[in-house]
């Protein structure tokens, strides 16, 4: 299918599930639409046991919209320009050393240790993995997704600081999980070996090389925002600074989620209060609110599609099974060690543990990773555990979108009735 085609496939699968999610299931969207695309994913699979050109047509469809490409080199920078677009830096600064700890290390300690319980789990079943590969799991796993837990939080009326928590952290830890894989990448191709000085390299390279583009755009963006008035001119300047200045990024091998999250908070604060006028603010405000629900609903729906090419086996599903309470318990202690810490000086609400633990939701960037592991290494060597670890994560995935998701916000609500 040409690029038009697939564009026009997915918008309006998007907008028929929408309504059919609106008028009866009235889940939270982006839920609701992955659940229903699920359905028509399972449903497909299932006339194809009868009428197998069927699936296989739907199978072609599908594996010719590559979703690493649509979302790391695509969707992510809109999305998470968008994300940041609204996020206070006051209240951002007001919690930046959680914020940071658990967007790093956080990520790290959660990446090693999902990687050990997963060896562990995929040892007792009898599934042949190679160590590296746990690693990757653990890097690509360990990132969570705002996307479809923040309405819920505000819906339950979350206190704005943990709200401010989950957003904040969801918005760095994207960059630096997509770090932490690709070194982990390099190892695994024996591209390098494990080399402390150049992981170090790498991830100042990406991260803080990332952060200080993001900054500069900004600021040249800021600067030609505050010399214009018209609203249509300032909204075209940030829809050039989310998407150039996240192609630039990756075109210097920097880190494209983190430029755009420093660029949207600097537009989206600085930008919004010195340098365009409310009238410009209420526009673009809403240009990138319908643009982020578009986009969300667009990946959503991909999401939810992908389980036509995906390879479940019985053990592959058993193991997924099994590493959904592994990254839960990983994602409790990444998340408690460092709160526990800051404790000693900071006041951090009591049940903050618990809702940074459940409320952390894997999405997106996960499968996404995952399918960017190619079948057969640059080396010509064939990765058997590409398909093992597409069937885990897509697994942990729904469970976290679907299960974790539409239960947030009762147990939000539950916690902060005790106090």
């Amino acid at each position: 299918m040409e690029l038009f085609e697939i564009a026009a496939l997915l918008l309006t699968l998007s907008a028929l599930f929408s309504y059919v999610n609106y008028r009866w299931l009235k889940l939270p969207t982006t839920i609701g639409l992955m659940v229903i695309a699920l359905l028509f994913s399972l449903a497909l699979i299932g006339i194809g046991f009868f009428l197998p050109q069927v699936e296989q047509k739907a199978d072609a469809i599908i594996r010719g919209i590559d979703f690493n490409e649509t979302l790391m080199h695509g969707m992510l920078g809109l999305l998470l320009f968008a994300g940041a677009l609204h996020i206070n830096l006051n209240d951002l600064a007001k919690q930046k050393w959680l914020i940071a700890a658990l967007a790093s290390f956080g990520v790290a300690l959660s990446t090693v240790l999902v990687a050990g319980l997963a060896w562990g789990v995929f040892a007792l079943l009898g599934i042949e993995v190679r160590f590296i590969y746990c690693l990757l799991f653990g890097a690509l796993i360990s990132p969570t997704d705002p996307i479809a837990v923040l309405s819920i939080l505000k819906q339950a009326g979350a206190p704005k600081g943990l709200e401010t928590k989950i957003a904040g952290e969801s918005l760095f830890n994207d960059g630096v999980g997509v770090v932490i894989f690709l070194g982990l990448w390099e190892i695994a191709t024996g591209e390098h070996g494990f080399d402390v000085g150049h992981l170090t390299v790498l991830f100042f390279q990406e991260a803080v090389g990332g952060a200080v583009l993001g900054l500069v755009l900004g600021w040249i963006a800021f600067r030609m925002l505050r010399s214009v008035d018209n609203y249509s001119v300032e909204i075209l300047i940030s829809l050039a600074l989310a998407v150039g200045g996240y192609a630039l990024a990756l075109a210097w091998h920097l880190s494209g989620p983190i430029a755009m999250v420093v660029a949207g908070l600097l537009i989206g604060n600085h930008g919004r209060m010195f340098a365009m006028s409310p009238k410009t603010c209420e526009h673009l405000d809403t240009f990138w609110e319908l643009s982020d629900e578009i986009l969300n609903a667009v990946l959503f729906v991909l999401l939810g599609l992908e389980a036509i090419v995906l390879t479940f086996t019985g053990s592959y599903l058993l193991a997924g099974i099994c590493l959904i309470p592994c990254v839960l318990l990983a994602r409790l202690i990444s998340v408690g060690v460092p709160v526990s810490l800051l404790r000693l000086w900071q006041s951090i609400h009591p049940r903050a543990v618990i809702i940074l633990t459940w409320g952390g939701l894997r999405g997106g960037i996960s499968v996404a990773l995952a399918l960017s592991i190619p079948a057969v290494a640059r080396d010509g060597v064939a990765v058997p555990e590409r398909e093992l670890l597409l069937a885990v994560t897509y697994t942990v995935v729904v469970f976290s979108v679907v299960v974790q998701g539409l239960t947030i916000g009762g147990l939000l609500k539950r916690l902060l009735r005790r106090d």
